[in-house]
């Protein structure tokens, strides 16, 4: 890990969090104007170069703007992102909706993975141990500019309709109760592409073991997305009890 100095870290946080909410590469012009950052263009121009030849931002081909990559990405969501905390009426109102599915596991996933897509606004996927694969959101995606690209948005379907895939992603990360952030070549030799991967293992009293997660681009908006994640993960365990 590179020592970045304040004013890299500050211009690198605020382009991620420009592109996650545009889609569009980001200039510096409008970090100057838009995000107020004390520096003037020519300056936080300087900055951008040297942070894309630390491997932390690209140059868009088709503009003079750069898009984080994914080490860019990484470093954000480990050392520089807030998360924006699920409110106690969001969490009840989360828990409301899937309470009618607790008694048997295959209807609380599928509902789990529906709730988190609709919550998420992306693609939301839950597994079990036994091979059962539940997903939910596919027209979420449809509304993303990254997938207005035919051939990214059928790849990643192809890979989801594998089920299996996932599988080989899951085995190389430890069965833990972290939430875990994968982007590009560690989403394997299918999905090393503009896609971002949130999860999280889940294990209940009675030992049964899966995951849950949200699929998407990279820029997906982890300070939303990681609580959610963790909160369906965590209700999960809580409500398997019947099982």
């Amino acid at each position: 890990m590179h020592n970045l100095t304040q004013r890299q870290i500050e211009i690198l946080r605020n382009l991620i969090e420009e592109y996650i909410e545009t889609a569009s590469p980001v200039g510096s012009e409008t970090l100057e104007k838009k995000r107020n950052i004390s520096a003037s263009p020519a300056t936080i121009r300087n900055e951008m170069v040297k942070l894309t030849s630390l491997g932390y931002l690209q140059k868009h081909h088709s503009s003079a703007g750069r898009v984080p990559t994914p080490e860019g990405m990484k470093f954000y969501v480990n050392q520089l992102m807030k998360e924006k905390e699920i409110s106690v009426t969001e969490e009840v109102e989360l828990k409301e909706k899937i309470w009618d599915y607790r008694a048997t596991q295959q209807r609380l996933l599928k509902e789990v993975a529906r709730s988190l897509a609709e919550k998420t606004k992306a693609l939301a996927i839950a597994t079990t141990d036994d091979g059962d694969f539940f997903c939910a959101g596919y027209s979420n995606i449809l509304d993303m500019p990254e997938f207005f690209d035919i051939d990214i948005t059928k790849n990643l379907l192809s890979v989801i309709d594998e089920m299996g895939y996932f599988d080989t992603i899951f085995s190389k990360i430890e069965n833990d109760e972290n939430i875990h952030i994968l982007f590009g070549e560690e989403l394997g030799p299918k999905l090393d592409g503009p896609y971002g991967f949130v999860f999280a293992h889940y294990k209940t009293p009675m030992h049964t073991t899966g995951e849950i997660g949200v699929i998407g681009p990279t820029r997906l908006n982890y300070t939303y997305i990681v609580p959610a994640v963790r909160y369906f993960s965590n209700l999960i365990n809580e409500l398997a009890e019947g099982w």
